[in-house]
């Protein structure tokens, strides 16, 4: 994929012509294809003058009586219509190669650019509105990239093709045109404002509606059961009235626009014929007509001018908001220590924590250490920062305040693809993707495992005992979120997917709680045979998961309160004893 030179970001109030040279820089790498395009529309706009010249011929060849002369019209005629197709073929083609590699290249580069954002970026942005900027938005930006340009070119070319013939014809006549120049730019002016406005509003309501339509798709069990369609056909309905009543506040500017530019360009024609009628007494009657022909042809390309106005800010306002991703900062990647394999050692050192644009302090002074290959298992209410903690340790949050060591190294100052290719996570939301059983448990970096190998995994799992009994096996297409599966069948794959990468660091977060008892049972065989030899951290809500780890630490309002075994915890922690005696409480 081209990198396209990455131009240097915008500043915050951006204007529509930087947005549109930034967007420019992404045609460079096909500047030669481009200049085929325009060469391709100057051949296209050089027609219309000779139509004008074909005419003025054609009525001096009558009024001389020369008879022969007829003869070549049609040739000349169809000549120039050859012409024009060649033209119009080599500009249209070529500029829409051209914009398509620059919306397939901005497409690419935006969904590269979310695979590198940090965890806070999806945090603070609205899921709906992300996957709009790749759908609808890039959509916007090839009718800049392609709608636009095609005809900004041809009908530009053309405009200054008969400008050139009416001056070279009459430079004095032709004047006029230039005097209604500043009217027609404060027209567009104030168009190119509103349009841009309104097309921000477009793309925010199709964001919504976008976020609104996932939720449904991906909630509608939970529609369902509590009895949300009216609920759901209420938002929506309000979030595609409000899409269409901007959709139409941009056409209502558009057919405002049109008609005014061509009531000036029309007001200037009727002057120009008239004076024409006045001052060119001593042209040839085939010279007058090929004038008016000539002057009579601009108020057509001037009309499309204005009406591409619209698609232009369209464009713009869309490839604003795709570099707006694009100028987003990556996740931190300084650290450059690595190595092939950790041994495990964990060490949490007076580590403080509040997330981003918060104030609220959600870690605080936390330190423990755990020896390689024991387990630590975290327990407290929920809100009380057990998730937090274990998602700092892959680095999806940035820790700033003490230390989190790994083996004695800080781990900000590993690599960080090092770093978490020494951690296996299996959390409560199990993601899984709409593709067969042994890719979803190969996944990624997993991918260059073997069968054996993942059968292996699974077995472990226990997730071979359903596997088995599925029409394709293996083979099988999960669906959507592996929504074809069960919940436990779900947490069984998610399992066997950290069995197989053998990580030497093992997070699991409530990894058994989607399970039935029974389920549970098989599961926690497994990773029991899993955690010997890896470094464990457990958040769980079962018993049975958190009596087997060597160390328990209780956590209460982000502070550690407790650390101990179940044994020590039961007689000396008042808050574990209560969290003991409520979860026996639920069975």
């Amino acid at each position: 994929m081209t990198d396209a030179s990455k131009p240097s970001p915008p500043s915050e109030k951006t204007s529509s012509l930087a947005v549109y040279l930034r967007l420019l820089e992404y045609v460079k790498p096909y500047w030669k294809i481009f200049s085929l395009s325009l060469i391709g529309f100057l051949i296209f706009a050089s027609t219309q003058p000779m139509f004008a010249a074909l005419m003025k011929y054609m009525v001096d060849s009558l009024n001389a009586n020369q008879r022969d002369a007829i003869y070549w019209i049609p040739l000349a005629t169809v000549g120039i219509v050859i012409i024009r197709g060649v033209g119009s073929f080599l500009g249209s083609y070529f500029i829409a190669l051209v914009s398509n590699n620059v919306v397939h290249t901005l497409r690419c580069e935006l969904f590269d650019r979310y695979t590198v954002l940090p965890s806070h970026f999806f945090d603070d942005n609205n899921s709906g509105h992300l996957i709009s900027r790749i759908t609808y938005n890039v959509q916007q930006v090839t009718g800049a990239a392609t709608d636009a340009i095609k005809v900004v070119a041809r009908e530009g070319f053309t405009v200054i093709g008969l400008f050139g013939y009416l001056f070279y014809m009459n430079w004095m006549l032709s004047l006029i045109f230039i005097f209604i120049m500043p009217l027609i730019g404060m027209v567009v002016k104030v168009a190119t404002k509103r349009f841009r406005s309104i097309s921000k509003k477009i793309q925010n309501s199709m964001g919504d509606l976008t976020h609104i339509s996932s939720e449904m798709v991906v909630g509608n069990r939970v529609v369902k059961s509590f009895g949300g369609e009216p609920y759901e056909q209420e938002r929506f309905l309000s979030a595609s009235k409000y899409s269409f009543q901007q959709s139409m506040r941009m056409v209502k500017t558009s057919a405002i626009q049109t008609p005014v530019l061509q009531l000036i360009v029309s007001a200037a024609l009727g002057t120009l014929i008239f004076l024409s009628l006045l001052l060119m007494e001593d042209s040839s009657t085939g010279a007058f007509i090929a004038y008016i022909t000539a002057a009579g042809m601009i108020p057509k390309p001037i009309r499309q001018l204005s009406e591409v106005n619209a698609t232009i800010q369209k464009g713009i306002t869309a490839a604003e908001s795709v570099f707006d991703v694009l100028d987003e900062e990556i996740e931190k990647n300084t650290g450059n220590h690595q190595v092939k394999r950790i041994e495990g050692r964990l060490e949490f050192k007076n580590l403080c924590y509040r997330y981003q644009g918060t104030e609220k302090q959600v870690l605080d002074s936390i330190s423990f250490n755990v020896e390689a290959g024991k387990t630590i298992a975290l327990v407290g209410h929920s809100g009380s920062g057990k998730t937090t903690l274990a998602n700092l340790i892959p680095r999806f949050y940035d820790h700033s305040d003490g230390e989190i060591l790994l083996d004695g190294v800080e781990i900000n100052d590993y690599e960080l693809s090092n770093l978490r290719s020494h951690i296996s996570l299996v959390t409560q939301h199990v993601t899984l993707f709409n593709d067969t059983i042994e890719r979803n448990i190969a996944y990624g970096s997993l991918g260059s495992y073997s069968r054996e190998q993942v059968i292996d995994a699974a077995t472990k799992a226990h997730a071979m005992e359903f596997i088995e009994q599925l029409p394709d096996g293996l083979d099988t297409l999960i669906g959507e979120n592996g929504l074809k599966l069960s919940g436990g069948q779900r947490q069984r794959l998610a399992i066997a997917r950290a069995l197989l990468k053998d990580a030497p660091l093992l997070i699991l977060d409530e990894a058994t709680s989607a399970l039935d008892t029974e389920s549970e049972r098989k599961i926690q065989a497994a990773l029991e045979i899993a955690m010997k030899g890896r470094t464990t951290l457990v958040i769980a809500h079962r018993l049975s998961t958190i009596e087997r780890a060597d160390i328990i630490a209780v956590m209460d309002k982000g502070r550690i309160v407790d650390l101990g075994s179940h044994q020590s915890l039961q007689q000396s922690s008042a808050i574990y004893a209560k969290l003991q005696n409520a979860k026996n409480t639920d069975g």
